[in-house]
């Protein structure tokens, strides 16, 4: 088993990515960390093979924390799995080491490419012989394993929606304990309301979602979102 460590300083968002790891045959989470300094507790603690990193961590930058366990002699792995999408923080994790960089948000999918293209590299790895010499084509084979392909579309979802997203709209749906608007829904999340909007209406016409109308005083009625149980 590939043990993973998960790091997100948004805890909903590190559950989810949780999940979709335990999916994948071959891997479990060996722990979660919303800061540097406690994904650093849990290298050392270890055994951890593989980091799912955020970017934007409290205490840190997910780049100042490669470089410094880089500095303290850690091999860990690293995907990075971030909103940051600026060429310069790319180029960077590249030069740190990075093997995989995903661009928040994203689907179950494409993680799973990510994921399963990591699992060949080690297979080839061991195959060519953990510290022996390689040749031109075996390290070709190393290197072509860390290749993926274009991720397939998460299917009955629209284009331009994502996996995680949807979860983490649902999830906020059904801890609520009475139904939401797309304004309550956006502030609860993070999103934008146009976002929430979007998703909220993919979820109600999917029957995922009952929509009632709020009815005031004045103006049009408030649109409300509750969880339907399956």
């Amino acid at each position: 088993m590939i043990d993973v460590l998960v790091v997100d300083d948004d805890f909903r968002v590190a559950e989810i990515n949780a999940k979709y790891v335990g999916k994948v045959p071959g891997f479990r989470v060996a722990a979660r960390a919303h800061s540097a300094a406690q994904a650093l507790g849990a290298i050392e603690r270890g055994p951890i093979d593989l980091v799912l990193l955020d970017h934007y961590l409290p205490d840190q930058t997910g780049l100042q924390l490669i470089h410094h366990l880089r500095e303290q002699g850690h091999g860990t792995d690293v995907i990075m799995i971030t909103a940051a999408g600026d060429v310069t923080t790319v180029r960077t994790a590249m030069r740190l080491g990075a093997l995989h960089y995903l661009v928040k948000p994203f689907t179950f999918a494409a993680l799973r490419t990510r994921l399963d293209s990591y699992a060949a590299l080690r297979r080839t790895v061991d195959r060519v012989g953990g510290h022996g010499i390689a040749g031109q084509e075996q390290v070709d084979r190393i290197f072509g394993a860390l290749r993926t392909g274009p991720a397939p579309s998460s299917p009955g979802l629209p284009s331009g929606h994502s996996e995680p997203t949807t979860d983490l709209i649902c999830d906020v749906l059904h801890r609520a304990k009475q139904p939401l608007s797309a304004h309550e829904v956006a502030a609860r999340t993070g999103l934008s309301r146009s976002t929430a909007q979007r998703y909220l209406r993919h979820l109600e016409q999917a029957g995922r979602l009952h929509l009632s109308l709020k009815y005031g005083d004045t103006g049009r009625p408030e649109h409300r979102y509750a969880w339907v149980a399956p």
